[in-house]
């Protein structure tokens, strides 16, 4: 993962998740990048309600 991607992703999680920046900032690319799959595809089922 790039440095800019990994940068907007945590950007991303911060406003829609409400998470501490300094949290996220500790994890690896594959927990972050799992942890927006899993809230993209969260965000992708309601609309479809």
């Amino acid at each position: 993962m790039e440095r800019r991607e990994r940068e907007n992703i945590i950007n991303y999680l911060m406003k829609v998740r409400n998470t501490k920046n300094e949290r996220l900032m500790v994890m690896t690319d594959e927990d972050i990048e799992h942890l927006y799959n899993r809230e993209y595809d969260e965000q992708e089922a309601y609309e479809y309600m």
